[in-house]
């Protein structure tokens, strides 16, 4: 009870503090798959190969799956917002970045209650206008961020296993991360 009590809590200051949708997370539910990394591998950002925080690059599957035994719960976070039309990438854009800016400040804040905090965002590292891979390390190790996809998860499959939504209507786009907690 006291888990479920802290994840509403996590919860209801996610949402204060500006994303659209927060729900808690079972991390039991969370599954790498082979399919969403050969997604990955289809190249479709432009980042396949290219980031420390994408494939090749950021570890197997069977790492990533040891990683999440190590967690029990966790914080799914969304910003979801209203797109002009089907081909608003401007608006896209605008809202996909105001999910990583509420993302980077979230887990500051995270990070200081929960140290063993592992965030998975929306979307690949764009911190650097060029990453660095594969020729030196990576230049912000403490705050690139891995994606859901890149750690093989199926995001709308982890939202309906937690209780989340993840389509909210014609003409709008959402976002999705989340935050392991131990």
């Amino acid at each position: 009870m006291r888990q479920q009590n802290t994840m509403e809590s996590l919860a209801a200051q996610a949402l204060a503090f500006g994303f659209s949708h927060a729900a808690g997370l079972d991390a039991g539910t969370l599954q790498p798959r082979e399919e969403v990394r050969a997604m990955c591998a289809a190249d479709r950002c432009h980042l396949y190969g290219r980031s420390w925080m994408c494939p090749p690059a950021c570890g197997s599957l069977k790492d990533n799956r040891a990683l999440l035994q190590t967690y029990r719960t966790g914080l799914l976070v969304q910003t979801t917002g209203a797109l002009e039309d089907d081909f608003d990438f401007e608006g896209m854009q605008r809202i996909g970045e105001e999910q990583s800016r509420l993302f980077a400040a979230f887990r500051g804040r995270l990070a200081e209650a929960y140290p063993k905090l592992l965030p998975l965002s929306a979307g690949g590292c764009r911190l650097c206008e060029a990453c660095t891979y594969p020729d030196a390390p990576c230049r912000c190790p403490g705050e690139a961020t891995q994606s859901m996809e890149a750690f093989g998860l199926v995001v709308s499959d982890a939202c309906a296993a937690n209780g989340l939504g993840y389509y909210y209507g014609p003409r709008t786009i959402t976002y999705t991360g989340c935050y392991l907690l131990e």
